[in-house]
This record gives structure tokens, C-alpha cells and sequence, in this order.
């Protein structure tokens, strides 16, 4: 196996090189190198209040986000989670979904698409159980908001791979697929390429982070220092030409994660630019 510095150094060195004005330009340079939409999943900066949370994604230099519950409680009223959506807007961002969100608890249900709704979230990157799935579906109906069922890996019991998603949705409503977190995916032994392709327009949304040993969660690291094929995924998606977003959810270092952010989303625009070129 390649030596992970060498990766890097390749694509670290000529592409993301190619993409440094990029991150330190404004949203709407970046958004012309960039044919995928990258973004940032608020769950990234979970012990961050959502003030501190808007001025780091602000120096992160992205326009679209899924905002996790510690940013939009649930406990809030309607209005004030209008409110603090607006914020998030008001500074710039793109709220393209919400979550993760568990769906479960077949009582709670509505309670999460009123929320979503409130927020003005197109999706919401959800966790139902087989059991919730024709009331998920029926409200996604009523409401008009996508759910993107979260694989969450082998521990999972519900839906551990993008299979087990795509299987469940199969005969669903369109708006209802897959958000693919390619490291819980490549733990559950998934091949991310494999999947990405079949599931096609089912394919929601994306969850991106990297791993060092493709079983072992903890081995995460900034993206671009492990082993999982960004460049390959990155070309693939292209090339189905994905509509989704490509969000970053970096889970490591949550007192100080900019500097990872910063490393694996400067990597992933290098990549980009490498394949815009």
C-alpha cells in the first residue's frame, strides 16, 4: 500500500495547491471549482454553540450545511427554530438537511418533520427502524421533505450498509434514499464506489470522513490521510453527475477540529480541482 504521505503529497501538493485560492477566497470562488457541493455537517462542531459554530464554518469557507440538533434544538418552539435557521442563513449558508434524526419513536415522528419543516430543511439525514418506515413515507408525502436513511455501520441493528437502505426503499417514494457514511460503509465492508453506483438517484446526500483501517472507527483522520478512495468516489460522483452534497462530518478532536476541517475540506477541493482541470 501506498504510504499515506505519498497520497497526500500528490494530491495535497498539485491539486489542493491548484485549490488554495479557493480556500482562502470567498464561497462563491469556491463554488467555481467546485462541480460537487461541499459541505459541512454541523455534528462536526457539536461542542460548539451555534454563534461559535456559524463564525468557524464562516473561516471553513463553506456555503452548504446539515445542521445537527446541538445547533436547531428540538425542544424549541417552531419560531424559535425559524429563528435560529435564520441565523444560519442570515450569515450565508445553505441549510440542504438536518441531522442525524431519529425516527424511531413512532410518537415522535411528526414532531421531527414539523421540525424540519420550521428549520426549511429540503431533507432530513434520518434514523427510522423497519418498523417506522410506512409512517416516514407518509409524511414524507405530507410534508414534501426528503429523508436520507443514515447507514451507520455494523453496529447498526436497523441499517448498517447502503444495501440494507437501498433495499428498504426500493418500492418508496423517490424522495425517500440513502445518505451514505462512506466510513460507516466501509466498515460494514461495503465497497463505497460499488454502492455510490447502484444506488444512483437514490443516493441522497453523502457523510465523508476517512479512516486509517477501514475496520476500525477510531482510526479516523482528516481527509486525504487515510486509505478510503476520495479521488475515485469523487470522479465517480461526477460522472452519475450526483445532485446531492458531499458533507464533511469530521467526528475527531471535537474541542478543536478547525484544523482537521480545514485539512480534509482544502483536500477535497484540491481533488476537485485536479479533476475540473
Amino acid at each position: 500500500m501506498i504510504a499515506k504521505t505519498s497520497r497526500r503529497g500528490f494530491l495535497g501538493g498539485s491539486l489542493a495547491l491548484a485549490a488554495s485560492p479557493v480556500a482562502v477566497g470567498t464561497a462563491s470562488a469556491a463554488e467555481g471549482v467546485e462541480d460537487l457541493r461541499l459541505g459541512v455537517a454541523t455534528y462536526s462542531l457539536r461542542k460548539f454553540s451555534r454563534p461559535q459554530a456559524i463564525e468557524i464554518l464562516k473561516k471553513l469557507n463553506v456555503k452548504y450545511i446539515s445542521v445537527k440538533e446541538f445547533h436547531l434544538r428540538y425542544a424549541e418552539t417552531p419560531e424559535q427554530t425559524a429563528a435560529g435557521a435564520k441565523e444560519f442563513r442570515d450569515a450565508g449558508f445553505q441549510i440542504m438537511s438536518g441531522g442525524n434524526i431519529d425516527l424511531k419513536k413512532p410518537a415522535e415522528l411528526r414532531k421531527m418533520f414539523e421540525y424540519a419543516r420550521a428549520a426549511g430543511m429540503p431533507m432530513m439525514v434520518c434514523a427510522p427502524s423497519h418498523e417506522t418506515l410506512d409512517e416516514v413515507e407518509k409524511l414524507v408525502k405530507e410534508f414534501n421533505i426528503k429523508a436520507a436513511i443514515h447507514n451507520h455501520g455494523p453496529e447498526d441493528k436497523h441499517f448498517p450498509t447502503p444495501e440494507s437502505v437501498l433495499t428498504a426503499v426500493k418500492n418508496r417514494d423517490p424522495r425517500m434514499g440513502l445518505c451514505m457514511d462512506i466510513g460507516h460503509s466501509v466498515r460494514a465492508g461495503a465497497d463505497i464506489l460499488e454502492w455510490a453506483q447502484k444506488a444512483g438517484p437514490r443516493l441522497l446526500d453523502l457523510h465523508v470522513k476517512d479512516l486509517k483501517n477501514t475496520k476500525d472507527a477510531k482510526s479516523q483522520v482528516a481527509v486525504g490521510d487515510g486509505v478510503l478512495p476520495i479521488v475515485g468516489l469523487f470522479k465517480l460522483l461526477k460522472k452519475m453527475k450526483y445532485q446531492g452534497c458531499v458533507m464533511l462530518e469530521y467526528e475527531i478532536f471535537p474541542d478543536d477540529p478547525y484544523p482537521g476541517m480545514e485539512r480534509s475540506l482544502s483536500y477535497m477541493r484540491g481533488v476537485l480541482a485536479g479533476l475540473h482541470g
